[in-house]
């Protein structure tokens, strides 16, 4: 259990961490190449794309051959996507090796692959608290890898930075050797009552899978929006770019306790209204931080509490998941879900820069993302967390 945590803590640490500093090389990159934040930005929806697309075949992949041949896949493929990231000189080249590469990348290297293994490896009713766990894990990645991203950019420059990441992140690999499962294979494989098809046709004429999926399209809308245009819109406004860092470490530092919290309640209270009172909250934040006088303060104080919301969404989806499905096809369920998220994303990151263009602002966009999370708090409520009753296969079926 001890080995499964660590080496999923420091993979989601280093994965996601990189990820969420992506909105620091925004104006760096499109100053030096005469782009459009627009541009920039539909390189990053797709990156979200793409990222959901495949992390439903590598949730396959990994819930059929064992996540350590797909971590090793993916961490391959995010080295080559940060040098292309870097040596991209045309609006196509940056969408397909920042965009396709790094979203492929981030599908076999992050949450659904490694929650896989923590559902198959860890007691159930330790489960939520292990996802928490390892959720906090990605949160202080976003705390330690933003800051130094930006002191990459600031002391290297930011092609040359990206070019150290595309090292960093090879450590993936060697941490995937302790996610290994043995019996994958073989006879110690996870039993499975149903085909992939069987267990797909199951999960989406489920009401509450159906609910879920379209919660979890908010929180992908709402996180990767503020990630990558939070940097910009500081700016715009006469803030500091030390601010745009300092904001962004602070809602890592502040969601590893949120996601931990999250995780650890999951064991005892209803995972629905844990959702439901994390969107809603997100909308009351976000509401008040438009309504204060923007301050570097006013920033940090958002940042703080916006972190205790961040990523605590995932462990309690994930843990319901497994709950009421079973965990034979966790991660490719898991990854289904997150497809979910990331159409949101997509639509937040390219609404973003596309709204901005067209009307020199973010304002329509922080107001689609209040309404969102009203709308996800009420959908999350009627999920039944209660595991799916199913009919008995037929002798020989």
């Amino acid at each position: 259990m001890l080995q499964v945590l660590v080496c999923g803590a420091a993979i989601v640490t280093l994965s996601m961490g990189v990820r969420h500093g992506f909105g620091l090389w925004l104006q760096p990159i499109t100053q030096a190449n005469g782009w459009t934040r627009e541009t920039f930005s539909l390189a990053m929806a797709i990156q979200n794309l793409a990222w959901g697309i495949f992390g439903i075949f590598a949730g396959m992949a990994a819930d059929r051959f064992g996540a350590f041949r797909v971590m090793v896949g993916g961490t391959v493929l995010y080295a080559l996507g940060l040098v292309g990231m870097a040596l991209s000189t045309s609006s196509l080249m940056f969408a397909l090796t920042t965009g396709v590469l790094i979203g492929a990348a981030q599908a076999g290297t992050t949450f659904a692959v490694i929650y896989g293994v923590i559902g198959r490896q860890i007691d159930p009713a330790k489960r939520s608290w292990a996802m928490g766990v390892t959720g906090a894990a990605g949160s202080f990645g976003q705390f330690l890898m933003v800051p130094t991203e930006g002191f990459l950019i600031s002391g290297l420059g930011w092609q040359q930075a990206l070019l150290v990441l595309s090292v960093v992140v090879l450590a993936i690999a060697p941490l995937a050797w302790g996610l290994r499962e043995p019996g994958f294979g073989g006879s110690g494989a996870p039993r499975r009552d149903q085909s992939i098809v069987q267990a797909v046709r199951e999960a989406f004429r489920y009401r509450s899978f159906q609910l879920l999926t379209a919660g979890f399209f908010v929180c992908g809308f709402q996180v990767v929006f503020i990630g990558v245009h939070m940097p910009s819109y500081l700016k715009d406004h006469g803030l500091a770019p030390q601010v745009a860092s300092y904001s962004l470490a602070l809602i890592g530092l502040f969601n590893v306790v949120g996601t931990y919290v999250a995780g650890s309640l999951g064991q005892r209270l209803a995972k629905r209204k844990i959702l439901a009172f994390i969107y809603l909250a997100r909308s009351v934040v976000i509401a008040l931080f438009l309504l204060a006088p923007l301050t570097p303060t006013s920033v940090y104080v958002f940042s703080a509490v916006m972190g205790l919301l961040w990523l605590s969404t995932v462990p309690p989806t994930n843990a319901m998941l497994a709950q009421i499905f079973g965990v034979a096809h966790m991660s490719m369920l898991s990854g289904m879900v997150f497809f979910s998220h990331q159409v949101g994303s997509f639509m937040g990151v390219w609404l973003g820069g596309l709204l901005y263009d067209r009307t020199g602002s973010y304002d329509i966009v922080w107001y689609i993302a209040i309404a969102l999370g009203v709308f996800a708090a009420l959908i999350n409520l009627p999920v039944r967390e209660t595991p799916i009753q199913r009919q008995p296969l037929a002798q020989g079926a």
